[in-house]
């Protein structure tokens, strides 16, 4: 399995900042520690290029991440503080997010170790999202024809409001948010298909209504390609989840959704999104489980 990592994931933000921003190293090292990936498998990403990027965004606002020059309450929203370290950042992990599209219609599986940056709009970055990487990979994998019908996948416990806003112009494009219903963000944009979960939601609750919502997926959707933000801020310990999923029912979720589009032979790119758990190790670790659910699914495509 070929995945996406590069250095530049880290930018420098304050350390007493809440967002967990050595987690990308921390999952880059567990990778390497595991007997069945290969350094040679985890491939570098440039940087996004800026006419990708407008797929998406508008111009004044790709200028103005770029170039420094985000107003004071453009910055608050986006809630990561600029830096050059964060523009090249986030532009580098949008290509690894269209690397891992490209490796997953090869290979059936592959993933990026960051991406998932569901709450950015196109005019402007919020929820510590700068680009909505997935909407440019998907918008410029389908006008390229590499494929035509998409499914985004997002188990992240806050609504991908970004997404759902940046792809609504896609017909051929099903976005599916499973989230929780009184969390950020308030004010939550239509996705193709939204599920809302109360406060408190546990394994076996989830679970079930994961299934449903695959099984009502399916009876209206075959992707060419499925894109699975796997959030871990489901998990009872996150911080601004509420929620209360175990590691073990994280587990189940992400074999159910990677073992449900690996035997219909769907390729999948994995995402991280979101995550806040107590420490940087259990966020790490937590995030590790969706890698090897998709190592363990590989060998049937």
């Amino acid at each position: 399995m070929r995945v996406s990592y590069s250095p530049d994931y880290y930018a420098p933000i304050p350390h007493e900042h809440v967002f967990p921003m050595g987690k990308f190293e921390g999952l880059y090292h567990w990778m390497l520690d595991q007997p069945w990936m290969t350094p040679n498998s985890i491939i570098c990403p440039s940087m996004a290029r800026m006419d990708h990027l407008e797929l998406v965004h508008t111009p004044t606002y790709l200028n103005a991440v770029w170039e420094g020059t985000l107003t004071d309450k453009e910055i608050r929203r986006m809630g990561l503080p600029w830096s050059k370290g964060l523009a090249v950042r986030s532009r580098t992990a949008v290509q690894g997010t269209m690397n891992a599209a490209f490796m997953a219609l090869q290979d059936g599986i592959s993933g990026n170790l960051a991406g998932g940056t569901h709450h950015a709009m196109p005019e402007w970055g919020e929820g510590f999202c700068v680009f909505n990487d997935v909407a440019v990979a998907v918008k410029a994998l389908r006008n390229a024809q590499w494929v035509r019908k998409v499914l985004v996948l997002d188990c992240d416990v806050h609504q991908g409001n970004g997404t759902a806003a940046c792809l609504a112009d896609e017909p051929e494009v099903f976005t599916c948010s499973i989230h929780g219903e009184k969390n950020y963000p308030f004010r939550k944009v239509a996705s193709t298909l939204d599920v809302g979960l109360d406060d408190g939601t546990d394994d076996e609750e989830y679970l079930m209504v994961l299934e449903e919502t695959l099984d009502e997926i399916q009876m209206q959707w075959t992707p060419d390609l499925v894109f699975y933000l796997a959030g871990i801020d489901v998990l009872e310990t996150d911080r601004f989840g509420r929620l209360s999923l175990t590691l073990d029912g994280l587990r189940e979720r992400d074999q159910m959704v990677l073992r449900t589009y690996a035997e219909q032979q769907i390729p999948i790119v994995v995402l991280l999104s979101g995550g806040y758990a107590p420490t940087l190790a259990e966020t790490v670790a937590a995030h590790a489980v969706v890698y090897q659910a998709a190592h363990d699914v590989e060998s049937l495509y």
